[in-house]
C-alpha cells in the first residue's frame, strides 16, 4: 500500500479521497512543528508528503528524501520550499490556488473594518470591565467611504479584496503589481501606479503579494514614513512581508494610524508583542483560510496532487510543472 505522511491533521474531504484511493494516510498529531530530523524519519518509509504548516522543505530535506513521488502543500504560499532544489531532484510540487481567494479577501476586508473602528481593542475594554461611559471624544475610529485602496499585488485574491472595498465604500483602487492587471482596469477602474506613489496616496494598503527575495521586507520604516499618517497597513499575505520592529515604531510614533495583521513575523506572535495592546491595531492568528470550506477544498487539491502523482500521472495543481516538460 502507498503511504502519504501529513505534517498535520488535515480536513476529511481530502482524508477521504487518499483513502477511496488505497493509499494509507499517516499523519503528525502533536501540537508542535516537527523538527527537520522527524520529518525526515518520517517520509523514509512514505511515497509523499503533505505539508501543513511551517514545515521547512529545504534542500537538505530534498536530498534525504528524493524517493517521494510528490510534495503536496496545503496552501497556496510555496515559500517554506526550495522549487530550484525539488525541481532539480524531478519531485513536484503542488499547491492549492484559486480556492483561498475569496476566504483571505475576506480576512483582509475584516481586518481593514476592525482596525479603522478600533474593535479589537474596545472589545478587550469590555472583557476587562472599563465600559463605563460614552465619551463622544474618546476612542474614535475612521470611516472608509471614498477612501482610496492600494493593493500591492493585485492578483486573484487582491482583486477579491478590491471588489469587497468598491461595492461596500465605494473606494478608489490604486495598485502596483509587477505587471498591470487588466481585467482590475476594465471592471473597477483600478489604476497602475509606482510603488512610492501607492504608499503616497493610500489610505487603506493592503498587501498581496508572494514571499519573495524581491518582496521581503518590503515595508520597513522607510516605506511607512512614505505613507500618510492617517493610513491603515493590511497584511494577509506572510509576515515577513513587513518589518515587525519598523512597523511597531510606525504605530507607535504615529507615521501611520493603524495596521490589521493576519500574518506576523515570527509566527506564532508572542503573547507580549506591543502590537496587541495598541488601539487601532487588529491582529489575527493566520485564519485566511480558516472557514470549513476553503480548508476541505485545498485538503482535496492536496489529495489530488498526491493521487495523480502515486499513479504516474502528472499533478494537476504544480507549483515547478516543468519537469514534466519532455516527458
Amino acid at each position: 500500500m502507498k503511504k502519504v505522511f501529513c505534517t498535520k491533521k488535515i480536513p476529511g474531504a481530502g482524508l477521504q479521497l487518499l483513502k477511496d484511493a488505497g493509499i494509507e494516510v499517516l499523519q503528525w498529531d502533536e501540537q508542535r512543528e516537527t523538527t527537520p530530523g522527524e520529518l525526515i524519519d518520517h517520509c523514509k518509509d512514505c511515497d509523499a508528503l503533505i505539508v501543513a504548516g511551517y514545515s521547512r522543505i529545504d534542500a537538505s530535506f530534498l536530498n534525504a528524501s528524493r524517493h517521494l513521488k510528490v510534495i503536496a502543500l496545503h496552501s497556496v504560499g510555496f515559500d517554506n520550499v526550495d522549487i530550484a532544489e525539488a525541481t532539480r531532484l524531478k519531485i513536484p510540487v503542488g499547491n492549492t490556488p484559486g480556492v483561498v481567494n475569496n476566504a483571505t479577501a475576506d480576512t483582509a476586508f475584516l481586518l481593514m473594518l476592525a482596525a479603522s473602528r478600533k474593535a479589537f481593542f474596545l472589545h478587550k475594554r469590555i472583557i476587562k470591565g472599563e465600559w463605563k461611559y460614552i465619551e463622544p471624544t474618546v476612542n474614535l475610529g475612521v470611516e472608509l467611504y471614498g477612501k482610496t485602496l492600494g493593493i500591492f499585488g493585485l492578483g486573484n485574491i487582491g482583486f477579491e479584496m478590491a471588489k469587497r472595498c468598491k461595492g461596500a465604500y465605494d473606494m478608489k483602487i490604486i495598485y502596483h503589481n509587477r505587471n498591470r492587471n487588466e481585467e482590475a482596469g476594465k471592471k473597477l477602474n483600478a489604476e497602475f501606479v509606482p510603488f512610492e506613489e501607492l504608499l503616497k496616496k493610500s489610505d487603506v494598503l493592503s498587501v498581496h503579494t508572494n514571499l519573495s527575495e524581491e518582496t521581503r521586507g518590503k515595508f520597513n520604516y522607510s516605506a511607512f514614513e512614505k505613507m500618510k499618517p492617517s493610513a491603515i497597513f493590511i497584511n494577509t499575505a506572510r509576515g515577513s512581508i513587513h518589518n515587525e520592529p519598523d512597523l511597531i515604531t510606525a504605530l507607535q510614533n504615529g507615521t501611520i494610524w493603524g495596521a490589521g495583521l493576519d500574518v506576523t513575523d515570527p509566527e506564532p506572535m508572542r503573547a507580549d508583542n506591543p502590537l496587541l495592546n495598541m488601539p487601532n491595531v487588529a491582529v489575527t492568528p493566520h485564519i485566511g483560510t480558516a472557514t470549513f470550506e476553503t480548508r476541505n477544498a485545498m485538503s482535496t487539491m492536496a489529495a489530488e496532487n498526491v493521487i495523480a502523482a502515486l499513479n504516474s500521472l502528472p499533478i494537476p495543481y504544480p507549483v515547478n510543472g516543468e519537469i514534466y516538460n519532455g516527458n
